[in-house]
């Protein structure tokens, strides 16, 4: 290779085509060799879209390819060609690329409709994109934002709503970080520090076992056992929901979790768990099996498809349904705060109390990242006092 010509780690903020001149004396690190592979001619790269970028080097100046792959394959016999040029002396440097005129609002429409997401997870990023980004950005071009356009729309958003502001933030970083990785903007422009996280606004305060005991004797019949399930079981509302007779097997203590049901645009759409950790067997605790059965007998549509916890009309219960006889029950056990989700959080507290693994704990919940059983686990830690306690009784005990 010719003086001037050492490979160089371009990143992906270059936009596909552009030339590059290389500067002598730039030697690649470890990370970059990580996410390259070298060639005997040419180099690929795995963008972290996923896609693969290919570039070469001729007469000291790097050329890209003007756009990425779907495989290394494809990124490969791109690059075969190019050599192929140039071997046989019909290679000429092809002409840089026109500037992209996407707008935001035409990409970001297009990669919400590519983008593989949950039904709900969709609805609730078109929302975010119709209230709080296009009304910004929707007319710009992509590759005119800039860092200090992005500074004064976040400025913008009112402070006082941290969650909200929080994902509209990452969605759009998200977005333009895409942008970037397909080359229709140079750079990502959303880089505040901070922005993309955003703090439990306050700690749930799990329920005592009377509370619990209280709140079921208060539900109406037909969701006393939906209570237990919620807590002893600590399943999500949707998982719940669309439970069938045929996903509990009473004789072995288990429930299968397979399917969930959400409620995007206002109508159930039942599809699987929040993840794919989500699907798993939920084993039940001995003491709420009877309850379980009487429900059976008693309140479940009949056949193996017949819903568990149906509402009045033998349809899927929605948030708003349930809420309406939950409030009194919270309110009669003194626990007007206490919401349907802080039932789940109720009994993963208290299986990590009884020594739960962090492992157990994912499984059980069906978490697949260590997070948010990692919450649960720091509150178990509040054992310590009572265990404190205990000691001291204990030395008083023996004088």
């Amino acid at each position: 290779m010719a003086a001037g010509t050492d490979r160089v780690d371009l990143g992906d903020t270059t936009a596909p085509g552009v030339v590059v001149p290389l500067r002598p004396g730039i030697e690649p690190t470890k990370a970059d060799d990580k996410d390259r592979q070298r060639r005997s001619w040419g180099h690929l790269r795995t963008l972290p879209s996923g896609r693969v970028q290919a570039s070469y080097v001729q007469g000291g100046v790097r050329f890209r390819a003007p756009i990425t792959f779907n495989t290394k394959t494809d990124a490969a016999a791109w690059l075969d060609m190019r050599h192929a040029e140039v071997l046989e002396y019909r290679w000429r440097p092809a002409p840089p690329p026109e500037p992209s005129t996407e707008t935001f609002e035409g990409y970001a429409r297009r990669w919400l409709i590519d983008r593989e997401l949950k039904p709900r997870t969709r609805a609730e990023y078109a929302r975010t994109l119709d209230a709080k980004l296009i009304p910004t950005f929707g007319g710009m071009l992509v590759r005119d934002i800039t860092p200090e356009d992005v500074r004064t729309w976040y400025r913008s958003l009112d402070p006082t709503k941290k969650t909200a502001r929080t994902h509209a933030y990452s969605l759009l970083r998200t977005i333009l970080g895409s942008a970037a990785s397909d080359g229709v903007t140079d750079t990502n422009p959303v880089h505040i520090k901070g922005a993309g996280a955003t703090k439990r606004a306050r700690t749930i305060r799990p329920a005592t076992l009377d509370e619990l005991a209280t709140i079921a004797e208060h539900m109406p019949p037909r969701y006393r056992a939906m209570v237990l399930l919620a807590s002893w079981g600590a399943l999500r509302f949707g998982e719940l929901t669309e439970l069938r007779r045929r996903d509990l097997d009473l004789d072995r203590g288990v429930i299968r979790i397979t399917r969930a049901v959400s409620w995007p645009n206002g109508r159930p759409v039942v599809g699987t768990p929040k993840s794919d950790a989500g699907v798993r067997d939920v084993y039940i605790p001995p003491h709420i099996v009877p309850a379980l059965r009487r429900h059976l007998d008693e309140h479940a549509q009949p056949g193996a498809d017949g819903l568990l916890f149906p509402n009045t009309e033998g349809n899927h219960m929605h948030h708003g349904s349930l809420y309406k006889v939950y409030k009194p029950a919270r309110a009669a056990a003194g626990r007007p705060d206490l919401s349907w989700h802080a039932l789940r959080h109720t009994g993963a507290t208290m299986a990590a109390q009884q020594g739960a693994t962090l492992a157990e704990l994912m499984e059980r919940l069906g978490h697949s990242t260590v997070g948010a059983a990692l919450r649960y686990q720091h509150a178990a830690s509040d054992r310590q006092a009572e265990l404190a306690r205990r000691l001291s009784a204990m030395a008083e005990g023996a004088h």
